[in-house]
């Protein structure tokens, strides 16, 4: 029988059961939830958490529009390299009103470099070898939506995560060719993106990473997405590209990179700006930002991309589940998928990825002991054997890093 796709009715989106029954969720589904007696504790099932601003004839999910902050839901995200129409979109001020191409040209300065030099586009296209890598880019509040209690914040569910290809110079190589010093700690970036109040004299965002991350071959100065030319949105002409860190530090509209002899303290560098407790602190606790940790390779996540959620099929066919996964730094070392709320699991089919960085593909047949409502979870493992918690991870209260397992709702007819 051919498969089809049935949304179910719109409740709360915060995914936790407050006063609900099992009885009620059962006459609101319309079927026996199987394995319910597995359910986590305050656990409100997927099918009651479908996001009400999500339409199936739209790629993208506005969070945002001052700034600019778009999701894709995660069914779309199903392409094996993220084209540019299905990319999410997170901007910290105005997008540059117009773009001068002919006189664009990045500078590179600091206290750690011998001397200040700029490249024009033209410059930098042939002087370097160019390199191509599929990298994973991340916003470093990617999953906040499933928090509880609630951040303050852009909600985002699953879909604020990319894996395009990128082509343009290693930084490293621009880094030698300008020479810089045994100082060299940090480097920061400065784009051409106009601040929200419209002051051109204020920073929107100038984030950076460790020199011994800005030295790694995948750390990019790109001027090509998937082939063509970066769209504006993305950072055209000229982008930072930095895998596996959060998003924040692959700059847009780059014209600036500073080589810092201490740790880069640009715009939302600093405070409690994509940091997190250095310890774990109670839901609800907020410390002082002295007790904070800037966030650097981001956690193991994984993520399902067919099917979306509110599938129904007979008992007899198996269920074709797929998705990617990604670690930050590390390799993703298995990824297994469970139909009884994480009682137990079955492994998936994992791919190496293109290169280091990049995401890696998964698939798994899916078999249904009996007729009912199911999840379908998938959990990913590091090489170092991190592997994603279940339903949320430490809380913190800036909502970041959020790397629970993905789920989807299926009915088994």
């Amino acid at each position: 029988m051919e498969m089809k796709e049935k949304q179910t009715g719109l409740f709360d989106r915060r995914g936790f059961l407050r006063t609900s029954s099992l009885a009620t969720l059962t006459g609101l589904l319309g079927t026996n939830i199987v394995f319910a007696d597995r359910l986590p504790r305050h656990y409100l099932p997927v099918a009651f958490n479908i996001d009400p601003m999500a339409d199936k004839n739209k790629n993208l999910v506005i969070l945002n529009d001052k700034p600019w902050n778009v999701e894709t839901p995660a069914y779309l995200l199903d392409d094996e390299i993220t084209p540019a129409e299905k990319m999410f979109i997170r901007n910290n001020g105005q997008i540059p009103a117009s773009i001068d191409i002919k006189n664009w040209k990045l500078t590179i300065k600091g206290e750690s470099v011998k001397a200040v030099k700029s490249y024009m586009l033209a410059d930098l296209k042939s002087k370097f070898k160019p390199y191509t890598y599929q990298l994973v880019l991340e916003c470093g509040g990617n999953g906040r939506a499933g928090y509880f209690p609630k951040t303050s914040g852009n909600q985002w569910t699953e879909g604020g995560v990319s894996c395009a290809e990128w082509t343009g110079v290693r930084l490293k190589d621009v880094l030698a060719d300008v020479g810089i010093t045994d100082s060299a700690v940090y480097i920061g970036y400065y784009g051409q993106d106009l601040h929200l109040n419209g002051d051109p004299n204020q920073a929107v965002i100038s984030r950076g990473v460790p020199i011994k991350k800005a030295l790694e071959d995948e750390t990019l100065i790109a001027w090509s997405m998937n082939g063509k030319d970066i769209p504006l949105v993305h950072g055209y002409p000229l982008r930072l590209v930095i895998g596996g860190w959060p998003a924040s530090v692959s700059g847009k509209w780059l014209h600036t990179i500073a080589v810092r002899n201490k740790v880069h303290d640009g715009a939302k560098m600093t405070g409690k700006s994509y940091r997190v407790p250095i310890h774990p602190v109670a839901p609800g606790v907020d410390p002082d930002e002295s007790e904070f940790k800037i966030i650097e390779s981001m956690p193991v996540k994984s993520v399902i991309t067919y099917p979306k959620t509110g599938l129904e099929i007979q008992k007899t066919q198996k269920l074709a589940v797929r998705g990617h996964a990604w670690a930050g730094d590390r390799t993703v070392k298995r990824v297994e998928v469970s139909i009884d709320f994480g009682e137990t699991w079955m492994p998936a089919t994992l791919r190496e990825a293109k290169n280091r960085l990049a995401w890696q593909h998964w698939s798994a047949d899916v078999d249904f002991p009996t007729q009912g409502y199911y999840e379908v979870w998938a959990r990913a493992t590091d090489d170092h054997d991190r592997s994603q918690p279940m339903v949320m991870p430490a809380w913190n209260p800036e909502g970041y890093i959020n790397n629970s397992c993905h789920r989807i709702a299926v009915k088994i007819l």
